[in-house]
């Protein structure tokens, strides 16, 4: 289904990463100052993730929840929920910028955040996991929690992502603001990138505060997260094309490093963006294998849906894209009493060598540092 947007300014020029294309010889630059507050936007880090430099669309045309839309080669930003629930825009107008001010702060959130699974909870999740890998159910199971906290109806996610961006630069960062869809993103995951013929993942498994305390189960980990994507992409990729260029390289970000590989293919002629998207989603990294045992593990364990985290955020363009997996995401929601709230997700994978207790800390170390500048700390005390 397709909802068109009326009353939205632009002059329906399309532009990629850089420049213009579709036979535009010049770009209509957008003004920072006519963002006006909740004005539907969408904002794309490039690799400095600090929110100095990026692409931002502006001018919504259209709505959607159907992956069909994106053949028609415009520029669309994109949504997807882990649980499959799909939000494509239009924009008229995409240029190079950096993140839009906010037209006032972020006030940080006072008082405690609630939790879909405590510790104990987690705890026994973890053990679960451990109990099915024994019964050769599973080999990896990535168990998730939601943190929520209520949200004040004038809080503006712009101004949150200022903040997220400056004190967590994250090289898929970004910002979408829809009606019905509110998403402050500082993934370091890249979930697909597309270059004409040629898609790549970049799965991470590993997470340890220093390169020093990576484990050996955090190896073993990302190399069995690397089988799995190689699966995904022969999906839709020519056979034989599919490669591993990069394996098991430290990347470092605030307060933690990762272990991060690269698995790249070639596609098929003539794959439509649905099959793509449908080979690579749910990613690998935070499902588990196998896939479909993995799935149906975490439909037990799980009490709330992930929503947007876990799922996809970034833009598709004719022949390119750049989408995230979305984790390190912020995203806003309605609880059951129909209060405003912003949730975040966090999770680690679980195999056979993990130490419950440790996979929950592991949970909070993620969470931290975007927590605490949710909550108003500067990032200089992170």
């Amino acid at each position: 289904m397709h909802l068109p947007v009326h009353g939205t300014s632009g002059c329906n020029r399309r532009v990629g990463a850089a420049a213009p294309v579709d036979g535009c010889t010049s770009v209509r630059v957008v003004p920072l100052a006519d963002v006006t507050p909740r004005e539907p936007l969408a904002w794309f880090a490039d690799s400095t993730g600090d929110g100095s430099t990026g692409l931002l669309a502006t001018g919504l045309v259209e709505l959607g929840d159907e992956l069909s839309a994106l053949d028609d080669g415009a520029f669309w930003a994109l949504v997807v929920d882990a649980e499959g629930g799909i939000t494509c825009a239009r924009f008229a107008d995409v240029v190079p910028a950096p993140l839009p001010a906010a037209h006032a702060p972020w006030q940080g959130l006072a008082g405690e955040w609630s939790t879909s699974l405590d510790e104990g909870a987690y705890v026994a999740a973890c053990r679960d996991v451990r109990r099915r890998i024994a019964a050769g159910e599973v080999y990896q199971v990535n168990v998730c929690r939601v943190l929520e906290h209520s949200l004040d109806d004038g809080a503006d996610v712009l101004a949150l992502a200022a903040r997220t961006t400056r004190g967590n630069p994250a090289p898929y960062a970004s910002l979408v603001r829809l009606p019905g869809t509110e998403v402050v993103c500082a993934s370091p995951e890249l979930l697909l990138e597309r270059h004409g013929s040629t898609v790549t993942t970049g799965p991470i498994k590993g997470t340890a505060p220093t390169v020093d305390q990576l484990l050996p189960k955090d190896v073993h980990e990302n190399v069995m997260i690397v089988d799995l994507a190689r699966n995904d992409l022969s999906v839709v990729c020519a056979p034989g094309s599919v490669r591993v260029p990069d394996l098991l390289r430290t990347q470092e970000h605030p307060g933690l490093v990762h272990l991060v590989s690269r698995v790249s293919g070639e596609l098929r002629a003539r794959a439509r963006w649905a099959d793509v998207l449908a080979a690579v989603l749910p990613a690998a990294s935070v499902t588990g294998a196998p896939k479909s045992t993995a799935l149906a593990a975490i439909a037990d364990l799980e009490p709330v849906a992930r929503g947007p985290y876990c799922g996809a955020i970034g833009w598709v363009h004719g022949d390119r894209c750049r989408l995230a997996v979305g984790i390190r995401t912020f995203w806003t929601a309605q609880d059951a009493v129909g209060r405003r709230v912003l949730r975040f997700g966090t999770g680690a994978g679980i195999t056979w060598g993990s130490d419950p207790l440790g996979e929950w800390r592991e949970t909070e170390l993620k969470a931290s540092r975007l927590i605490g500048l949710a909550n108003g700390v500067p990032a200089l005390a992170l």
